[in-house]
């Protein structure tokens, strides 16, 4: 049996950076599909609030994780009323 270290892409074999910044990647991505969902958005509603096109946010329900930045998914929760804030810790490795 395989256990999991709690980082999907870094059981994958990615490299910790990269695994790292996709796993918060789909954080992001995740919490901005919860906070449409809580306001009742259907997807143009989302692009129109968002500013953003329909199909950019039938990405984002598809998981397309490779077409968002980080950036790019903190500016649409904050456009959507979610405040990101960041937590910083030393590496394990450093």
């Amino acid at each position: 049996m395989f256990r999991s270290s709690g980082n999907i892409w870094r059981d994958l074999g990615r490299p910790e950076y990269e695994a790292q910044n996709l796993q918060l990647r789909a954080d992001l991505m995740i919490a901005l599909r919860t906070r449409i969902g809580k306001l009742g958005w259907n997807q143009t509603e989302a692009a129109r609030s968002l500013g953003v096109t329909q199909p950019r946010i039938s990405d984002l329900y598809r998981s397309k994780i490779d077409r968002f930045s980080v950036d790019t998914l903190i500016d649409l929760l904050f456009k959507s009323g979610i405040e990101v804030s960041l937590r910083l810790r030393t590496a394990r490795s450093a």
